[in-house]
């Protein structure tokens, strides 16, 4: 098993948001395994070419959504296996049913305000 990220110049993402989704997919899907050590920001930046800078932005992006976890000097791992993305989902979710309820929507034009939220994240 191996990461593999390929980086498209030409995509209307950027580079960084193009490895953050790259590298959180193959985590989510098992393809990266929970403790799999991510290379160094060094070491990815040079073999995809990109800046440091790039490489430490997506990294911090997915230590924040709860993907990987920074070991300090072991490195970047692989978080266990999608907890913490669904507890922080679950958490925030309620956090806005409960913010909904309490602006006086009704349940059904809270579920909608989601689903057009979804849609959009989505593009579905």
């Amino acid at each position: 098993m191996s990461l593999k990220i390929a980086v498209d110049a030409a995509s209307v993402l950027a580079p960084y948001e193009q490895l953050r989704a790259q590298i959180a997919e193959q985590a989510r899907s098992g393809a990266l395994p929970a403790g799999y050590r991510l290379p160094t920001v060094r070491g990815l930046a040079q073999e995809l070419g990109l800046a440091a800078n790039t490489v430490a932005k997506a990294y911090r992006a997915l230590e924040a959504d709860g993907v990987v976890e920074t070991r300090g000097r072991h490195g970047t791992v692989v978080a266990a296996a999608g907890d913490s993305a669904h507890r922080e989902a679950a958490t925030t979710a309620l956090a806005y049913a409960q913010r909904a309820r309490r602006l006086g929507l009704a349940e059904s034009e809270a579920r909608a305000l989601v689903e057009d939220a979804m849609r959009t994240a989505y593009g579905d």
